[in-house]
Parts: structure tokens; sequence; C-alpha cells
């Protein structure tokens, strides 16, 4: 995954309509954010990333974010306390793998909407959306 190639293929209409979509059914947030940063360890700078963009504020703590370092091919997929509690740690590790593979293949828009309507699936399981739902953060990729 070379950064440019990854940021010229990306289909971000694509990517942000998959967030629309799968926030529809569930009264959790997703986030997509691209760094363009070298990252040694994505999971760390994701969870950092999580706080500062407000993911933990949510009502119901069911925040998702996915994070991508294409400058050091990794990534990581962060789920706030309300849903860890729900869906567990095995979950996230086969979102993650499924979502390597993709990545290694190319389908760099396809690896992050498939993963955006997994985790989207997830969430309306256990937080399924209300009446009185509201997005309460954008729906965006969003960069450093």
């Amino acid at each position: 995954m070379k950064p440019k190639q990854f940021i010229s293929q990306l289909d971000e209409k694509k990517i942000v309509a998959a967030i629309a979509e799968a926030e529809k059914k569930t009264s959790g947030e997703i986030r997509v954010y691209i760094s363009d940063k070298k990252r040694d360890d994505p999971l760390t700078a994701a969870k950092n990333r999580f706080e500062k963009l407000g993911m933990t504020k949510t009502r119901l703590r069911n925040g998702v974010l996915i994070y991508i370092a294409p400058v050091s091919q990794k990534f990581a997929i962060v789920g706030d306390s309300g849903i860890n509690e729900k869906c567990g740690e095995k979950f996230w590790r086969r979102l993650s793998a499924e979502m390597s593979e993709l990545l290694k293949e190319g389908k760099f828009t396809q690896a992050i909407v498939q993963t955006l309507n997994e985790a989207g699936a997830m969430l309306a399981r256990y937080f399924p959306a209300a009446p009185d739902d509201k997005n309460e953060l954008p729906n965006k990729i969003l960069r450093d």
C-alpha cells in the first residue's frame, strides 16, 4: 500500500456514503481517519486520535474509528467501551484480518467500505437506531 497510490485510488464518496448508510441503522458513530505520518504503532495512534476527535463523548460510548497510516502501511480499528463490551476482541481481530487481506490485494475502497458495513452491522445489533437518535459526529474522512 503505497501512500500516493492508496490516496489516489480511494473513492471518498463511496466511503462517506457507507458511513452514512451504516449509521442509519444504529445510534453508534463511525469515523475514518487517514494519517499522512509514519506510524510504527497504529493502535496507540488510533486510540490517541479517538480521544482527540471526541469519540469518547458519544452518549452510549459506541463509537468506532478506522485509522489508516498509508506511509507505514498499517491500520487499526478502535471501538469505544460500550461496543467493546458487546462484541469482544475476537470481532475486532476478524475485522482487521479481513481488512488487511483486501488492502494487500490493493482493494483500498472495498477494504474500508466492507469494514464500515461490518462495524455498522455490529453496532446496529447492539445499539439499534432510536427515534430520537441524532448524528453526533460528521460523516466524512478525516486527515492530519
